[in-house]
């Protein structure tokens, strides 16, 4: 045994195949998260929802901590909010004459949409520049009123006939 491992590194590794590091932040990471078995929807409510719940599920994992787990009643509300925000898009594209939608259709059913997200990103653009435009008065006001208080005393003086 002593020539099999002659000339490879050893690495200290457990029977789970991690080293010793790994498997005890394995561990703290367990130990964070109590181990819950997650609530499934059932295939009677399945079936009154707009989308797969898996999908959805999907999704929202994709984008959450691996740690986060979902309840049921998460699931079940954010699978039939996105069926009314799929109910309003579709809505607004059917004021379109046509028979056919394309990309650009759908482009003008979400704009709504889009347009929050732009509007969000826009105040926080210009709330940054409200608050340098404000030091900048601030600043202004300083020097102003520095000139104004040099210029009071040079008129005093003046009037003394100093």
């Amino acid at each position: 045994m002593a020539d099999d491992d002659a000339g490879e590194d050893v690495v200290d590794e457990t029977p789970t195949g991690m080293t010793e590091e790994e498997e005890s932040e394995d561990k703290v990471q367990v130990q964070a998260a109590p181990q819950v078995k997650e609530e499934e929807v059932s295939a009677e409510e399945e079936a009154r929802l707009p989308f797969p719940t898996a999908a959805v599920v999907r999704i929202m994992k994709a984008n959450m901590d691996r740690e986060k787990m979902v309840r049921k009643e998460v699931k079940v509300e954010m699978n039939k909010w996105l069926g009314r925000l799929c109910a309003k898009v579709s809505r607004e594209m059917n004021k379109f004459p046509y028979v056919m939608m394309g990309l650009n259709e759908l482009k003008e059913g979400r704009r709504v949409f889009d347009d929050l997200e732009n509007f969000d990103r826009d105040k926080k653009r210009i709330l940054a520049h409200f608050e340098s435009i404000k030091k900048d008065v601030e600043k202004l006001e300083r020097d102003l009123g520095k000139e104004e208080e040099d210029e009071v005393i040079v008129i005093r003086k003046r009037a003394e006939g100093v």
